[in-house]
């Protein structure tokens, strides 16, 4: 193999240890909230496609709250406003601790998942305007296809029983950690309503308190929690959706570990929050969004409409040609070599992964189209279909090279001297090679013994007579 070329890098390779542990913390817990998020979206739609379906339409439809303070909501308009803050909380953790400590710190590192994810967005709202341009359909819902629901594709990945290796799995996080970025700087810019300026100062000063709080060490729930839901209801009744909230309270958390800390405290809260959001708060919102009537003229529909099928394509041909695209474009013009364990196809498997979209594509979905009921169930149908077409293409494309990713995990796990780190990350260290001779000296002494015994001349009394 020739020596690589002055300035190249190696795209997919092996992740620093302390990061690989922290990956692996952080998709186990999205992969259990991922399996929760698919038991919820099908639970709402054998409700809402049951004899109880009234009693779904009452539930979801149910107000409740201070109406004084603006607050009178439906259960859905709660779990899209309130619990979802919760799920762009830890969001906005995840993407501090990529841009301080992850693979978004370094700036030639973090162009090629940043232009990835860019080309990942990109691609679906063009598909989906193509779609409406000459369907002659809405252009509202062109961000319905752009989110990528990281949840839900680990939760295909544990139903399939496909274990990737931890680059794949690290890209695939930060991709959905980019994508949420900008998810959320589209709710804010496009989905900003008549602003109550009042209401924007007093959660901006909210805010101020907030980080003033964390600088000065001041620590307790009972001060950041009370404080959280003032500047979520401030932030609700400016115009700005209230989960921009959770985001800016989630950057402002400090995601650097100071000498003799064994987590800081961004990792902290988010090891505690993170249940909260991925086992309850983004569960609840799929029980409460996910329920529409299913019927065969309305899948059919879903292919014939525009603004269905635009959503459809733009998930399942928008995101895989995106990603997959972007990705190879930006290695090739940052001379990022590929890992030589993995092929171009897994790249592409890992983006058809990326066009699963649920959470933020329903909220957003629901956003676009605010008013007419009828367009949002249509909408919502198209992502649910969307998504489970690109969930089998990726099973498909995952499927075909399992083995393979089989043996690069176990690879990547296998610890021989048993010290608690991986033999791959100490195969440099001369004291490794030490440790395994002996190892090996040992277990080769313990078979002669076996042997020997097993060879040897059975004592008379042990001799049939």
């Amino acid at each position: 193999m020739p020596a690589p070329a002055p300035g190249d890098r190696k795209f997919l390779g092996l992740l620093p240890l302390p990061e690989r542990r922290i990956v692996t913390d952080a998709l186990r817990a999205e992969t259990v909230g991922g399996v929760l998020l698919l038991i919820a979206a099908v639970a709402a739609l054998v409700w809402a496609n049951s004899p109880l379906a009234d009693s779904y339409e009452s539930v979801r439809d149910f107000h409740l709250g201070p109406a004084a303070l603006g607050l009178d909501l439906s259960l859905q308009h709660w779990a899209a406003d309130g619990l979802l803050a919760i799920f762009f909380f830890v969001a906005g953790i995840e993407l501090k601790r990529e841009l301080v400590a992850g693979e978004l710190r370094d700036p030639k590192a973090a162009a090629l998942p940043v232009i990835a994810a860019l080309c990942g967005m990109a691609a679906p709202a063009l598909v989906y305007a193509l779609t409406n341009a000459v369907g002659g359909g809405s252009m509202a819902g062109w961000a319905v296809p752009t989110a990528t629901d990281i949840a839900f594709a680990l939760a295909v990945l544990a139903v399939i029983g496909t274990s990737l290796p931890s680059a794949l799995r690290a890209f695939l996080l930060t991709l959905a950690v980019v994508d949420d970025l900008f998810a959320i700087l589209i709710i804010a810019i496009f989905f900003t309503g008549d602003l109550n300026y009042a209401a924007l100062a007093g959660a901006f000063a909210g805010l101020v308190v907030f980080w003033v709080l964390l600088r000065t060490g001041v620590r307790g729930w009972y001060v950041y929690v009370p404080l959280a839901l003032v500047v979520w209801g401030l932030m609700y009744n400016s115009g700005i959706h209230a989960t921009i909230a959770g985001v800016a309270m989630g950057l402002m958390l400090r995601c650097t570990r100071r000498e003799g800390e064994e987590h800081s405290p961004g990792e902290h809260v988010e090891y505690l929050i993170r249940p909260l959001s991925a086992g309850l708060a983004v569960p609840l919102f799929a029980l409460l969004s996910a329920g529409v009537a299913v019927t065969g003229k309305s899948i059919g529909d879903v292919f014939t409409q525009p603004v269905t099928l635009g959503i459809v394509l733009g998930l399942v041909a928008g995101k895989t040609l995106g990603i997959f695209g972007g990705t190879w474009l930006a290695a090739r013009f940052t001379r990022a070599r590929l890992n030589s364990d993995l092929a171009w196809p897994d790249v592409f498997a890992v983006a058809s992964l990326a066009g699963i979209g649920f959470t933020v594509a329903l909220l957003i979905g629901e956003l676009s189209f605010e008013g007419d009921t009828q367009l949002t169930n249509e909408v919502k149908a198209a992502v649910l279909i969307g998504s489970l077409i690109a969930a089998v293409c990726a099973t498909v494309l995952l499927k075909l090279r399992v083995r393979r990713y089989e043996a690069l995990l176990a690879d990547e796990e296998r610890d021989e001297d048993e010290d608690g780190i991986p033999d791959v990350y100490e195969e440099d260290n001369p004291e490794y090679h030490l440790r395994m001779a002996a190892i090996h000296e040992r277990k080769a002494a313990e078979h002669r013994e076996k042997a020997r015994r097993a060879g040897a001349p059975r004592d008379d009394a042990d001799r049939p007579a």
